[in-house]
């Protein structure tokens, strides 16, 4: 199969009621020759413009033409002739795209669900509610208590504020698992005193709670003494990051995002070097579109008992497979048709599709 076309599909979705930004996000479709087409997603927010054009100028040239069914040689050349322009950010976030999508029509062609091509796996997953931040503790309350409605035994929270964590745990009560990213928010020393306040709230873990992202040693001192399970890796980007990040012991779970770190080829890399590290893999999936289904059959096959999925639980007017795929009882399926399994509803594209990804 020949790669014929590569097409991108920025979206722009609002909350429900606005009052708040709208939600940018990027899919890419792989059109093979005289085959079936793919789906990708790359991470979106505000670098949608910057990835768009990564994959139309850079990666899309180097990919027509090829043979759909060599991924990882394909992806591999690719990196190597990029490599120059970085190891990360948007142009990675784009081929992260293009990887997904030649996934996906491996899967077709072959007749079979993706996870059964990476060696088979559950028929559903424990998943986790994944909160937008609220900061205000009333609302955080509000959110806590959508999430445990809904069927969810656990929630991760977005706040940077005790209070608000303090505010949760008395809404969920003791038995539901909490977990706190605050996005790389504090200084080592910040990050110490800050989790002395928050032990009291039983976390199960504390996400990325030290500035930078990549300060592998001070997030392995603050393990050391903080008393709190540690979580990161969504903002790395290599194979080799990951290997860093856990052989420094920086962390319980380690946080691969498809839709940022290449895509299914780079994601199953991380599984197997976790299990060496004894790091449970818990994918980044703050999105709902291709990356969410990759995060979804890779973690079916090669994740572990006390894996789990994130769900992003946001009041948005739409999702990219509307009501085709929705947490139950706090699992959600993996589905079980050929490739990713389901492909984007075309009236959430066609509602929701921008002309130009800008402001």
């Amino acid at each position: 199969m020949i790669i014929a076309a590569i097409e991108t599909f920025p979206l722009r979705i609002p909350f429900t009621g606005g009052g708040r930004p709208p939600v940018d996000s990027l899919l890419v479709k792989v059109t093979a020759e005289h085959g079936p087409e793919g789906w990708g997603e790359a991470f979106g927010f505000a670098a949608v413009p910057m990835t768009r054009w990564a994959v139309e100028e850079m990666i899309a040239p180097l990919c027509v033409g090829q043979d759909a069914a060599n991924i990882a040689a394909l992806m591999r050349e690719v990196q190597e002739k990029l490599h120059v322009f970085g190891r990360g950010g948007p142009l990675t976030h784009a081929l992260s795209a293009v990887d997904t999508a030649l996934w996906d029509i491996a899967g077709k062609a072959a007749g079979v669900p993706l996870h059964r091509l990476l060696g088979g796996g559950a028929a559903d997953l424990a998943c986790y509610a994944s909160l937008d931040p609220y900061s205000d503790p009333p609302l955080v309350r509000a959110g806590v208590r959508q999430a445990l409605d809904a069927g969810f035994r656990n929630i991760k929270l977005h706040e940077k504020e005790v209070p608000a964590v303090r505010a949760a745990r008395e809404e969920a009560g003791p038995d539901v698992a909490l977990m706190l990213d605050v996005n790389c928010a504090w200084t080592v020393n910040q990050a110490r005193a800050r989790t002395g306040e928050l032990r009291e709230t039983g976390l199960k873990w504390l996400e990325e709670p030290v500035w930078p992202p990549e300060n592998h040693d001070g997030l392995a001192r603050l393990r050391g003494t903080c008393g709190i399970p540690l979580a990161a890796g969504e903002n790395a980007a290599t194979l080799m990051e990951f290997d860093r990040l856990m052989g420094a012991g920086a962390v319980d779970f380690v946080q691969p995002s498809p839709a940022k770190m290449g895509g299914v080829t780079e994601l199953c890399k991380v599984f197997p070097v976790a299990a060496v590290r004894n790091v449970t893999v818990m994918p980044h999936t703050f999105y709902h579109g291709p990356g969410l289904l990759a995060a979804i059959h890779a973690t079916a096959a090669l994740g572990t008992a006390d894996s789990m999925i994130e769900w992003r639980c946001s009041d948005l007017e739409a999702q990219v497979y509307g009501n085709a795929l929705i947490p139950e009882h706090g699992r959600i399926r993996v589905p079980q048709d050929p490739g990713l399994g389901i492909d984007p509803d075309p009236g959430v594209l066609r509602a929701y599709r921008l002309t130009r990804a800008t402001p």
